[in-house]
């Protein structure tokens, strides 16, 4: 099993987790980017748009960018990260100050927010498609109720969390339906309390997102 721990951090507000897998482990895509630490190096992770296998047994300590927030400290487009494992160092001149993973994580990321002052309405735009995501709610109906023309609508989500609303609803759907089966929840309840079609549409969509059908993907570590 792998070695897993989060907490809130007590000076950011971020998520700060560790993890320390014994072995090899499936890493899926959750719509988020982090900050990681390990091995020595500082390395921002881009939104995955599917599964990444992780060899080896080296812990690695992360810190989760809020909601759209990621872009806007590090002056580049979430898109441009997609799929990508890149040094922070090569995105921002940021000086990595000494102490322990966790507290570094937090420092680093208080003094990319200072150095950025992001955009309040873009933050606030991004946990409104945020919240949207996770409802699950049609692009269309999102455009309309916002007043913002669907195109326009898409190239802040793509901006903000590296692809379409579309995608990121999907991608916020399988987490759920993970989680009912990681807690011991047939494929069939898995699906309707997902919100997926039925048990062949969630299929489909584990197979999208994690390389594997779900029955597969419970049998093996992944995180």
């Amino acid at each position: 099993m792998n070695a897993y721990s989060a907490r809130i951090g007590a000076r950011s507000g971020a998520l700060l987790w560790r993890v320390r897998p014994t072995g090899a482990h499936r890493v899926v895509p959750d719509g988020a980017l982090d900050r990681m630490w390990s091995g020595g190096r500082l390395v921002v992770a881009g939104p995955d748009t599917a599964a990444v296998v992780v060899r080896g047994g080296q812990e690695t300590v992360g810190l989760r960018f809020p909601p759209g927030v990621a872009p806007l400290l590090l002056r580049t487009s979430a898109a441009d990260l997609r799929d990508e494992r890149v040094e922070l160092r090569d995105l921002v001149p940021t000086p990595v100050p000494p102490g322990a993973p966790a507290a570094l994580l937090e420092q680093v990321y208080l003094d990319l927010w200072a150095a950025a002052d992001p955009d309040r309405d873009l933050i606030r735009a991004a946990a409104a498609l945020d919240r949207a995501a996770d409802r699950g709610d049609p692009v269309a109906a999102v455009a309309e109720r916002t007043g913002v023309a669907e195109r326009s609508l898409r190239r802040t989500s793509h901006l903000l969390f590296g692809y379409g609303l579309k995608t990121l609803s999907g991608i916020r759907r399988f987490q759920r339906a993970w989680d009912l089966v990681r807690a011991g929840a047939d494929l069939a309840d898995a699906a309707a309390r997902a919100g997926y079609a039925d048990q062949p549409h969630l299929t489909r969509e584990f197979t999208r997102f994690a390389g594997l059908p779900p029955a597969r993907l419970a049998s093996i570590r992944s995180t």
